[in-house]
């Protein structure tokens, strides 16, 4: 009778994954890519160089992970601006959602996908490429929305949904900017609220 062979295993990790993801989360967030260094990252992480790169890849690897993260969790307004029932509801929905997460006092002041980009150097291209194709899919979301908005007669005809979801984009990302500076949550309410003044567009 032959000995039973055990599968190896794995040496557990030692530390919470998805607690040491957060924490580089809200590091990206405060500091944007290249501000955050290997040694900030994997002292707020808890964890040794070895250890990040093993769970999550190279710095780039983990800030798309990050990015993931981010756009489940803080940024999730936004999928759930889409599903309001009107275009209107849907803007509103959204740029409150942006006022919120941009000044909320437990996290990062501005938002992870304005202040990630703020980079200048050729170390972070890539990240900011990604972050670039991170907002233009937003506002392509936003484009579609307000295309069956107008199919179903809820904007005018003549609507530019694109210009409107570029429109949408702008302001928020404005705010976000605004946020990180250090403006209220009600002056930026406040922003928001004027931007929907003349909606429907003319």
């Amino acid at each position: 009778m032959g000995t039973q062979q055990k599968a190896p295993v794995g040496r557990p990790r030692g530390f919470d994954a998805e607690e040491a993801l957060e924490r580089a989360m809200r590091l990206f967030w405060e500091r944007g890519y290249e501000g955050a260094g290997l040694t900030d990252l994997t002292k707020a992480m808890g964890i040794t160089r070895t250890s990040m790169y093993a769970a999550f890849g190279n710095k780039e690897a983990l800030f798309r992970k990050a990015l993931e993260r981010y756009t489940e969790g803080p940024a999730s307004y936004v999928a759930r601006a889409l599903g309001e029932p009107t275009a209107r509801q849907a803007a509103t929905a959204f740029l409150d959602g942006c006022v919120r997460v941009t000044t909320r006092p437990d996290c990062p002041a501005g938002c992870l996908g304005v202040q990630g980009s703020l980079a200048a150097g050729d170390a972070g291209r890539n990240a900011r490429e990604a972050l670039t194709a991170w907002r233009n899919d937003g506002v392509d979301q936003l484009r579609d929305r307000f295309r069956r908005a107008v199919d179903e007669g809820d904007l005018p005809p003549d609507t530019d949904p694109g210009l409107v979801a570029r429109y949408l984009m702008t302001v928020s990302n404005g705010i976000a900017v605004q946020a990180a500076s250090g403006a209220t949550r009600e002056d930026l309410q406040q922003v928001a609220d004027m931007a929907l003044r003349n909606w429907p567009p003319a």
